[in-house]
């Protein structure tokens, strides 16, 4: 009896799937969102706790002063819309790591995704829509926050 070997077949080419792969995107959002979001915290804890007089200066006038300009409303939602989707994606994975039936997990998504959006709209709106000082308000008892008339 003799053996034969076969000759090795040639390799066939691998084809790549071409369509989004949220997995890895989400890994490298967790991953970008989280070097910006350190920057961004400790850029607010500094000028909230230690600049100026410090935590005892925290109150409706300094927050309305800091929501009424720009640099501050702009810092204010990359914080927010950041570490809301770093956290939402967080829960996301423990999701599919733990969440055994395909309904219950489509259910968590689903809420997850629709808390998310609610919280971004609203937490959005109160930073552009802020108005330190509402006519007929608490605000107007602030001696030097708002102007007269």
């Amino acid at each position: 009896m003799s053996a034969t070997i076969e000759t090795p077949r040639a390799p066939q080419p691998v084809r790549r799937q071409r369509r989004f792969n949220l997995e890895k995107w989400g890994w490298i959002y967790m991953r970008a969102s989280g070097v910006v979001l350190v920057v961004l915290i400790f850029g607010h804890l500094f000028v909230n706790l230690f600049a100026g007089e410090g935590v005892k200066a925290i109150d409706f006038a300094f927050v309305g002063g800091k929501l009424s300009q720009p640099f501050w409303q702009i810092w204010d939602t990359l914080l927010l819309w950041l570490a809301l989707i770093h956290g939402a994606n967080g829960m996301r994975t423990i999701v599919n790591d733990y969440a055994s039936n395909r309904l219950l997990r489509v259910i968590f998504k689903g809420a997850l995704i629709a808390s998310a959006v609610v919280l971004l709209v609203l937490g959005t709106l109160v930073i552009y829509t802020f108005d330190p000082c509402p006519a007929g308000s608490p605000a107007d008892l602030l001696p030097s926050f708002c102007p007269a008339g």
